[in-house]
C-alpha cells in the first residue's frame, strides 16, 4: 500500500471517529430539545426521541414568565463575568512570578500549589471557614474560594515560559519594566491561553451549584444551575401530583418538559461564548517574531 492511500486510511478513520464523537455529543441534546418543545401525551407515553411531537411552547412561556428564574439569569451572568475576571487577573498575578526561574523560593511555591491539587480541607472546614469570614448569603462566597485554580495556573506558568526569553531581554534592554513586559507582550502573546483558561473558569462558575447550595439560603442570590437542581428534585413530587390529578390537570406542562426548557434556558448563554472565543485559539501567533 502507497503512502498516499495509507494517509487517506488514516483520515477516513479519523474523520469517522470524530464524525461517531459529535454524534453522540448531539443526540441527547437533541433529544432535550424535542422534549421541551413536545406536547403532554407523547412525554408521558415515551414517545419522543429526536424530533418534537405535538409542538407545544408552553414550557418555555412558563420558564420566560417566571421572574425568579429570569432574576436568576441576570444574577448568573453578573456572578460569572466577575468571577472569571477576578480569577484571571489572580492567575496572571501568580503565574507570571512563578514562571520567571531567577525567583527565590520559586520550588516551594509550586510544591505547595501542586498539592493542593491532590489534598484539601474538606467540604466541613471550607464551610467553617466561609461562616466564620461572615460570607454565608454573600456573592463572595462563590467567587473568593474560586479565585485561582491550580490546574489552570499550571498551564499558564507553561505558557509563559514558552515565550521566546529574547523577547523579553530585548524590551529589558528599551528600559520596560516587569509590568510594562507583563502587559505589553506576554499577555498579547497569550491570548490563546487566556482565552482557553477564561472560558474554562466561566464555564466551571456557570455549571457551579454545589458551593451555592451550601452557603446560600437567599432566593435572591440563587445561581441558574441551583435553581435547576431544585427543579430536579422538585420534580418526584410535581410528578405523584399530575398522576393523582385530574384530565384537565394532565394538560398542563409535564415536569420532563419543563426541566428539559430549562436546561435549554440554562444552557444557550454559555454556548453563545464560544464562538466568540473561538478566533483566539489559534496556532503560531509567535511565528516570525524572532529572527535567528
Amino acid at each position: 500500500m502507497s503512502e498516499r492511500a495509507l494517509n487517506r486510511m488514516y483520515d477516513t478513520v479519523f474523520i469517522t471517529i470524530v464524525a461517531i464523537s459529535v454524534v453522540l455529543c448531539l443526540v441527547p441534546f437533541m433529544h432535550i430539545i424535542a422534549v421541551s418543545l413536545s406536547g403532554t401525551v407523547p412525554i408521558t407515553s415515551g414517545k419522543v426521541s429526536l424530533w418534537p411531537m405535538d409542538v407545544n411552547m408552553e414550557a418555555y412561556k412558563k420558564v420566560f414568565s417566571n421572574p425568579a428564574m429570569i432574576h436568576s439569569l441576570f444574577f448568573t451572568i453578573g456572578l460569572t463575568v466577575l468571577s472569571t475576571a477576578l480569577c484571571m487577573v489572580m492567575t496572571v498575578a501568580a503565574a507570571y512570578p512563578l514562571s520567571k526561574k531567577e525567583l527565590k523560593g520559586r520550588s516551594l511555591f509550586m510544591m505547595v500549589i501542586i498539592f493542593t491539587m491532590f489534598f484539601s480541607g474538606g467540604m466541613i472546614p471550607e464551610y467553617i471557614l466561609i461562616r466564620s469570614l461572615n460570607l454565608l448569603n454573600s456573592m463572595w462566597s462563590l467567587v473568593l474560594p474560586g479565585m485561582i485554580s491550580a490546574f489552570n495556573l499550571i498551564i499558564l506558568i507553561s505558557f509563559f515560559n514558552s515565550i521566546p526569553k529574547a523577547l523579553e531581554e530585548s524590551a529589558e534592554i528599551d528600559g520596560c519594566s516587569y509590568f510594562g513586559i507583563l502587559v505589553r507582550i506576554t499577555l498579547r502573546l497569550s491570548m490563546p491561553a487566556l482565552a482557553t483558561l477564561s472560558l474554562f473558569y466561566a464555564v466551571g462558575r456557570w455549571n457551579g451549584f454545589q458551593d451555592a447550595l451550601m452557603y446560600i439560603t437567599k432566593p435572591t442570590l440563587y445561581p441558574l444551575q441551583l435553581k435547576l437542581y431544585q427543579m430536579i428534585q422538585n420534580s418526584q413530587v410535581t410528578d405523584l401530583m399530575r398522576m393523582e390529578g385530574s384530565q384537565s390537570q394532565m394538560q398542563a406542562v409535564v415536569p420532563e418538559s419543563l426541566k428539559a426548557a430549562t436546561v435549554i434556558f440554562s444552557t444557550v448563554p454559555i454556548l453563545i461564548v464560544y464562538p466568540w472565543l473561538q478566533r483566539y485559539f489559534v496556532s503560531g501567533v509567535m511565528l516570525g517574531a524572532i529572527k535567528e
